[in-house]
Formats: structure tokens, C-alpha cells, sequence
């Protein structure tokens, strides 16, 4: 059973390697258990894509709950965090505000839900009411308190990160880039981030697993897919989780695709996004920030 989600989404770069002034360097690796890929065409590309994955690197060293020393692991044991990194404050006020917008829907306090879900199906089982009870009761954002000194969760109480993270990684990676005075490369955390177009000029094209295609130039894409990750082998128990009911939210869409200004909130959108009934309130949630759009919601 894989934790990450699965995002059907595919760079399909079709202009003709001719325009292109350099050649298209691509670098690969890994990042919070997900394939990473950069796409960018530059003299010294090699050294740059080096640079960056030292970045991406660092970045796990917060949003990992998988290297037991990250931040987030240390939050999650402790219950508390002193002087936090300020991306992991960053990340968590927009999950903050999505979580808002949401109704709730998405909620990295649910954890606990998580970990007892991953737990019983181990066994071939699902938990029962009264575990899923005890477990919905160390969640909810409300008892998260950020502070630029302090995040204090409780003991007990636990985040994943991992609706949002990986687009916060693509987003914190074209920063760096943007910083060192380069464009035009396409960063793949799972989560694609555009920073400018394609070297070849236009936008770079991207195709969806689900059908479409979505021209992605200085902005950010994400897909999530309520039965991509399963917690059985029969593939009909997802693993994105209510937060109201502590249940794998029904299957209403295959997959959810959201661009946005930053990768982050495409992210957090579309895993919100497939916790819900309708694409009205696909689009309602999307209007509710600047520059956000569905790009596509397919029925199951």
C-alpha cells in the first residue's frame, strides 16, 4: 500500500527540439516517497538541477514523516515544535485556509485516522465505530496553534502533510530557480509547477491520464484520484478520509485536476475536491481563491 497519491498526470513536450536554443535537460529523484522530475534548458543545467535537488533535500528534512528527525515527525512525537522552520509555518497557514474554504474537507489534522486505517487493513480488516471514534477524536484543526515561535498540536494528535506538501516542495524549488534568475523549466514534484513556459516557447503541454489537455505556463497543476491509493486489494476503499465521519470519502469522481497560481493550493484543492458531491462545489471551493480553476472532474 502506497501512502503518496497517485496523480495522473504526464509532460508531454511536443515542439520540435530544433527551436530549442539549448537542449532539454532532464533530471529525475526523489522527493517525500514520490518521483521527482525537472525539465529546464540551460548552459549549465546539469549543475543547476544538482542545486535544486539539494533544495528539494532540505525541504524532506521538514515535510517527511518518513526521516524520524524532519520537523514534522518531531512535531507529531512531541506535540509541540520550538522555532519552527518558516516553510513549514507557510505551508501550514494555507492548509489552514483551504481547510476554511473546505468546510473542513480538508483537514491534515487526520492523521491518527490515517495510521489506524493503515493499520486495520494490515490485518484485512476495517476498524471499527469505536476505533474510528477514539481516533476521530485526536483530530481537528482546531487544536492546532501556530505561532512564528511555537506550534503547539497536543500530544497524541498528529499531521500528514501529504495533500499539500509536494506541491508546496514544487512551489519552494521555482522560487529557488526564480531567485537565481532562470525561467522556463517545469518542476514535477507529483504536483507540476510551470516557472515560465517551454524553452521552445508556448506553454508547456501537459496531458491528463483522465482525457484533456491543459497548457501550463507560470502556474501549477495538480490531480488527485479517490481510488489511486486503496487500502484494500479489491481497490474500492480509498485513502483520502472524511474528516467529518473518519471514512474514505465514495468514489463520486475517477479524478480531480486543479491549476492555480502555486502548486500547494492545486494540491490542496483537488484532494479536498474529491470529498465532494458535485462540480459545483468543485468550482465553488476553486472561486473561493484567486486564479484557481478546474481543469477537469470525471465521474466515476
Amino acid at each position: 500500500m502506497n501512502r503518496r497519491r497517485f496523480l495522473a498526470i504526464s509532460a508531454a513536450l511536443l515542439a520540435p527540439a530544433a527551436a530549442a536554443a539549448q537542449p532539454l535537460h532532464v533530471e529525475t529523484g526523489q522527493a517525500l516517497g514520490a518521483r521527482v522530475t525537472l525539465r529546464l534548458a540551460h548552459p549549465d543545467a546539469p549543475a543547476i538541477a544538482a542545486r535544486a535537488m539539494a533544495e528539494i533535500d532540505r525541504l524532506e528534512t521538514i515535510f517527511s514523516l518518513y526521516r524520524t528527525d524532519s520537523a514534522l515527525c518531531r512535531l507529531n512525537r512531541q506535540g509541540h515544535l520550538d522555532d519552527p522552520p518558516f516553510e513549514l509555518l507557510e505551508c501550514l497557514s494555507l492548509a489552514g485556509a483551504v481547510q476554511a474554504a473546505s468546510g473542513g474537507l480538508f483537514d491534515p489534522t487526520v492523521q491518527p485516522l490515517w495510521a489506524l486505517h493503515a493499520e486495520a487493513a494490515a490485518r484485512g480488516r476495517l476498524p471499527d465505530p469505536a476505533e474510528r471514534q477514539a481516533a476521530l477524536a485526536r483530530t481537528g484543526w482546531s487544536h492546532l496553534r501556530l505561532d512564528a515561535s511555537r506550534i503547539t498540536h497536543g500530544p497524541g494528535r498528529a499531521l500528514t502533510l501529504n495533500g499539500i506538501a509536494q506541491g508546496y516542495i514544487a512551489d519552494r524549488v521555482a522560487a529557488f530557480l526564480a531567485a537565481a534568475g532562470l525561467d522556463d523549466i517545469l518542476i514535477d514534484t507529483g504536483e507540476l509547477r510551470a516557472l515560465g513556459g517551454h524553452p521552445d516557447g508556448g506553454a508547456w503541454p501537459v496531458h491528463l491520464a483522465q482525457g484533456g489537455q491543459v497548457a501550463l505556463r507560470s502556474r501549477a497543476l495538480a490531480t488527485s484520484a479517490p481510488l489511486g491509493t486503496t487500502f484494500d486489494q479489491a481497490g474500492r476503499i480509498g485513502h483520502i478520509l472524511d474528516p467529518h465521519s473518519g471514512l474514505p470519502g465514495p468514489a463520486v469522481f475517477r479524478a480531480v485536476s486543479i491549476s492555480a497560481p502555486s502548486a500547494a493550493l492545486a494540491d490542496a484543492l483537488s484532494t479536498a475536491a474529491c470529498l465532494m458531491k458535485v462540480k459545483d462545489q468543485v468550482a465553488a471551493l476553486c472561486d473561493a481563491f484567486p486564479g484557481a480553476k478546474p481543469e477537469s472532474a470525471i465521474p466515476v
